[in-house]
């Protein structure tokens, strides 16, 4: 197991096998510098609140293909009656706040904490970080945000205020950047994420073809 350094920056090789799920760091810190270096190597962050940072490449992955984006009858229906109305970048801060104070089915609560929404904050200034938004009459209510690594998306979360918020703001965002990018990294299996075409690949084929679009 790697133990990191505050400020010190390395992490080991992730095409080398590790037990735990794929955990193959832990320590360090959550500032801007070491989370780009980390996503940029196909590695990310999750823990519980007030315990050692984890660093985590698991094997396989659960990954998106844009192309392969299933779109029910019903979610087609919510889409042509332009239930929702769909912004980028807009209220970038505000969904990174629901999307830890949002409670979700079958979690007590969230890793995110102040430290990692005011790096990501410095990343979304330098085009690293992006947010989508989904709104409903002028209000906020649903999002996703995540990290932009070449035509890489590295989906982070995301939150639903009403039913099908969620759902469509992400097929939204993949029928708006279907032509740039052709990957969006899900992490870790969802069965939400499933229903729309998500799929597990190994982790061998995910670090391989990140570099190939970085």
């Amino acid at each position: 197991m790697h133990t990191m350094e505050e400020r010190y920056i390395s992490f080991p090789d992730p095409y080398q096998e590790y037990p735990h799920g794929g955990l193959i760091a832990y320590g360090g810190d959550l500032s801007p510098d070491t989370l780009w270096t980390a996503y940029s190597q196909g590695i990310f962050p999750w823990y519980n609140p007030g315990e050692d940072i984890l660093w985590w490449c698991p094997d396989p992955r659960f990954v998106l293909f844009p192309q392969k984006l299933r779109i029910s009858k019903s979610m087609r229906k919510i889409m042509d009656r332009g239930v929702f109305k769909f912004t980028e970048n807009q209220a970038f801060r505000e969904v990174l706040e629901q999307c830890m104070h949002t409670p979700r089915e079958g979690q007590d609560g969230t890793w995110m904490s102040m430290e990692l929404i005011d790096s990501l904050e410095v990343l979304h200034r330098e085009g690293k970080a992006l947010s989508y938004e989904v709104w409903q009459e002028g209000r906020l209510v649903g999002g996703l945000y995540g990290l932009l690594v070449g035509k890489v998306f590295c989906g982070e979360s995301m939150f639903s205020l009403v039913s099908n918020a969620s759902k469509a703001g992400l097929i939204s965002f993949v029928d708006k950047h279907k032509q740039d990018i052709e990957l969006i990294d899900c992490q870790v299996h969802s069965a939400h994420l499933e229903q729309l075409g998500a799929e597990m690949i190994s982790k061998e084929d995910f670090l391989r073809t990140l570099p190939a679009r970085i």
